[in-house]
């Protein structure tokens, strides 16, 4: 599966595929028209606690991810909401986070890539 990722600011482009938004937050001061966004999978994005705790420092980040991947392992009905929007195509992840290498897009993008999807659950 192939997931592109960008930040919700970046202009969108054709080949960006089905954008989907994995913030738990909307981007500050983003209209949804210039977001064109087609998914927007709150529900699947690391939970407040979380997203404080972590605050996005590099330090934390192999815990972070941790945490996240167990989070997602949690949230079978949402990842498969998220793989049925895989199946459209093309995919960019877009995120709002000013940190590019540390950020719950790219731990999430790992996850999916790295992960047996089939033997998840599909219902909580």
């Amino acid at each position: 599966m192939q997931i592109k990722l960008k930040r919700a600011y970046d202009a969108s482009e054709e080949n960006d595929g089905s954008r989907i938004l994995v913030d738990r937050l909307w981007p500050r001061g983003l209209s949804k028209e210039k977001a064109r966004i087609d998914y927007w999978a709150k529900q699947i994005a690391p939970s407040n606690e979380l997203r404080h705790w972590y605050a996005h420092d590099p330090e934390k980040w192999p815990e972070f991810k941790h945490r996240y991947f167990a989070e997602l392992r949690e949230n079978p009905v949402e990842l498969q909401q998220l793989l049925r929007q895989a199946e459209k195509g093309q995919l960019t992840f877009v995120f709002s986070s000013k940190e590019l290498r540390y950020n719950n897009a790219v731990a999430l993008r790992e996850f999916l890539q790295t992960t047996d999807l089939a033997s998840l659950p599909t219902s909580s």
